[in-house]
């Protein structure tokens, strides 16, 4: 019997193409397989609310504590003095009529007394205040031609500032020379005799009059 199959139905030949096509489609197919992911789906919940318990913050009453009113003063009583009918009262004469051309006395109060300022009395700070002959400027010149630096001093290398107080009387003189703050080494008692040898200063007046006033003076003394 003749065979009929054509030869180019037979796929002997191409058994070994096929077996490859398969092994990479399935090769393929696994690939794909550990690729593959899967997400769960996420709903959303809008509608939902939580309610947060936020404790309320309580702020303090400030209480107004009544405070009862101060009692009334105590009224004043009025003591009437009875007046005998029979004495005698000194007529006032008031003169009610009383136009442009009337002519007025001024009233005119009476003097007081000015409080008499003491002598003896010493004042710190007064309406014009002492002063040096020339001024401050020919005051620290005399000063500094006048003293002389103590050798203890000088030797010890002691300098600095020595405050004095004195007292400037009325007449310009300078009494009462003391030291408030020394330095030591001479310095105070040549101080004082420093100041004790200024002439007459310009009195402070107060009032328009001449009176005692305490002054401070810092006396420096500089080694060279």
């Amino acid at each position: 019997m003749e065979t009929k199959k054509s030869p180019k139905a037979d796929l002997e030949d191409k058994k070994v193409l096929f077996t490859q096509i398969g092994l990479i489609i399935a090769l393929a197919i696994v690939f794909l397989a550990f690729e593959y992911r899967s997400y769960d789906a996420l709903s959303l919940d809008l509608t939902q609310r939580v309610a947060e318990d936020i404790p309320e913050e309580i702020i303090p009453i400030t209480e107004q504590k009544f405070t009862p009113p101060p009692p009334p003063p105590p009224q004043q009583v009025t003591v009437l003095e009875i007046v005998e009918d029979d004495v005698e009262v000194d007529d006032i004469d008031i003169n009610v009529d009383v136009d442009q051309k009337t002519v007025i006395e001024v009233y005119v109060p009476p003097a007081r007394d000015e409080e008499e300022i003491s002598e003896t009395e010493i004042f710190t700070v007064v309406e014009s205040m002492p002063e040096f002959p020339g001024g401050a400027a020919k005051m620290m010149e005399f000063i500094a031609k006048n003293i002389k630096y103590p050798p203890m001093a000088r030797e010890s290398g002691i300098q600095g500032r020595v405050f004095v107080n004195f007292v400037v009387e009325p007449d310009g003189k300078v009494s009462n020379v003391k030291v408030l703050r020394g330095i030591g080494g001479g310095c105070d008692e040549e101080a004082i005799r420093v100041v004790n040898n200024m002439p007459k200063w310009t009195p402070g007046r107060q009032r328009g009059k001449a009176v005692r006033v305490s002054f401070n003076l810092p006396v420096r003394f500089t080694l060279q």
